[in-house]
């Protein structure tokens, strides 16, 4: 259902229709708010799972627990399941609950502005559009915008060229030389589902990874017909999903860490080549970088038609990939699995709050918000999976700043007030002791090279609690920590 956005004013906007989106809308009409409306760029709802529909694409952690817990799903295929049964459970979601008629696809925000003359946010879409909303919810999260790599002659490239995460559909891969310029998730998740069919496939590894082995075999037809039997086990499978990551999300742990680094080092040890395992093995300590699942990925340096390529790329050309010792590899197709601009989160908009404060000179240091959900400066304002709440499930974390987000906007409304923003030197205070609990955890102070930092240096990724604190923290009384009008 589309929406006559131009000129309209609504009580609550909320950008992006994936989990986040969706969740922060089905918590509104539970609290009785329901003149709110959900923006999506995509032309559907999934958010991360519209977009990430590369061969191969998957959860790393079990759909168990990667599930609502107002809506669990019984029949699962197997654990960590695909992009295809992630994205159909998340219609379902939407569909169950009515969202659909409060979101307008195809429709994407170009900018939020703050009007101090009516307290509410002036937003511009890229069509021209433009609507007010007293109160923002934004859910595009930290795997937003695209990264692309910098590589002399990109753009010469006379191939085909696509990024993971903007998959060309119809687009047969069969019989040709392909490039995977990255080696991180994306790359680890597609390498093995393209390696049989390509004629040649050229993996350009800047920084070796940790890969663990994945217990992911499919669920028996016994085990699917005990979870539809009994809700107790799907909700006991949550609970011991959860205290498994609850005790090693963190990497605080020195012997858990150890144990799941020769993990990862049986786990190469299927590769055939000696001087290949080397290549493949990191130099860095298992918990600096977001460790990753797969049993399919080291099997496919024993293949003769894959090929790992670890000394740089020189330039691309129209035919191919000049690495740097000066090779040319004659090349049909590049993949970029080149990931995310994962420090930007609402950066990646235009964003003016308060007094004509822009958001990027707000973080000129790197994102920073109280509790991940709320910043100085910009009221009305919140942000689902924001600055520094990377941990645990996703799912989880969303339901709980959901939660939190439509708790104070009711607040605000019951009480017949304007504006709201979390007073500055409490956010100041928040971040200083997240910082120093992010200093704590060793493996995190070391530089692999990761996504965690922002050009400053600062983590501003990742959550240096549990999701049991983290949920301890959102239910207490905060209201003293911000300015009300």
């Amino acid at each position: 259902m589309s929406h006559p956005l131009d000129g309209r004013k609504v009580t609550v906007l909320i950008i992006g229709a994936g989990p986040g989106g969706l969740c922060a809308g089905i918590t509104l009409r539970r609290a009785g708010i329901t003149d709110f409306i959900i923006l999506e760029k995509a032309s559907g709802v999934g958010g991360t799972w519209w977009h990430n529909r590369y061969s191969g694409a998957e959860c790393d952690v079990q759909s168990h627990l990667y599930s609502f817990s107002f809506e669990p799903k019984a029949d699962w295929s197997r654990p960590y399941a695909g992009q295809r049964e992630i994205k159909t459970y998340i219609e379902h979601v939407a569909v169950k609950y009515g969202m659909l008629p409060h979101c307008d696809f195809d429709t994407e925000v170009q900018s939020l502005r703050w009007q101090e003359a009516d307290a509410s946010w002036r937003v511009a879409l890229a069509d021209g559009r433009q609507i007010s909303a007293r109160f923002v919810i934004s859910g595009i999260g930290m795997f937003n915008e695209v990264a692309l790599p910098e590589i002399v002659g990109l753009d010469d490239f006379a191939g085909t060229m696509f990024h993971t995460a903007r998959w060309k559909d119809g687009h047969d891969l069969t019989g040709e030389r392909v490039a995977i310029i990255g080696s991180a998730a994306s790359a680890v998740q597609t390498a093995p589902e393209i390696a049989p069919i390509v004629a040649q496939l050229d993996l350009y590894q800047r920084t070796p990874q940790w890969v663990l082995p994945k217990k992911d075999e499919p669920f028996t037809a016994e085990e699917l017909q005990a979870f539809r039997q009994d809700p107790a086990k799907v909700a006991a499978q949550r609970q011991e999903i959860r205290a498994e990551l609850e005790a090693a999300i963190l990497f605080d742990d020195a012997e858990l860490n150890l144990s799941s680094e020769r993990a990862a080092r049986r786990n190469i040890e299927v590769v055939e080549d000696l001087e290949l395992r080397r290549r493949l093995t990191p130099d860095w300590r298992y918990g600096c970088r977001r460790p990753l699942l797969s049993n399919l990925y080291y099997p496919i340096f024993n293949r003769d038609n894959v090929r790992l390529i670890d000394e740089g790329i020189q330039r691309v050309v129209p035919n191919g990939v000049v690495t740097a010792r000066g090779e040319l590899r004659e090349t049909d197709t590049i993949i970029l699995a080149t990931g995310f601009q994962t420090t930007l989160y609402l950066a990646a908009l235009d964003v003016t709050g308060r007094d004509g404060l822009h958001i990027r000179d707000a973080w000129r240091d790197g994102a920073i918000a109280y509790q991940g959900i709320t910043t100085a400066g910009f009221p009305n304002l919140f942000m689902l999976y924001g600055p520094n709440t990377n941990n645990n499930s996703l799912i989880t974390m969303l339901e709980l700043e959901s939660g939190y987000a439509v708790r104070h906007i009711k607040r605000l409304l019951d009480a017949q007030l304007t504006s709201s923003e979390v007073r500055a030197d409490v956010m100041a205070d928040w971040n200083g002791q997240l910082q120093r609990d992010i200093a704590d955890i060793t493996v995190w102070r070391s530089d692999c090279r990761g996504y965690y930092r922002a050009p400053s240096g600062r983590i501003v990724t990742q959550f240096p609690y549990t999701m049991t604190t983290y949920a301890q923290m959102l239910a207490m009384d905060d209201r003293a920590c911000y300015l009300d009008a």
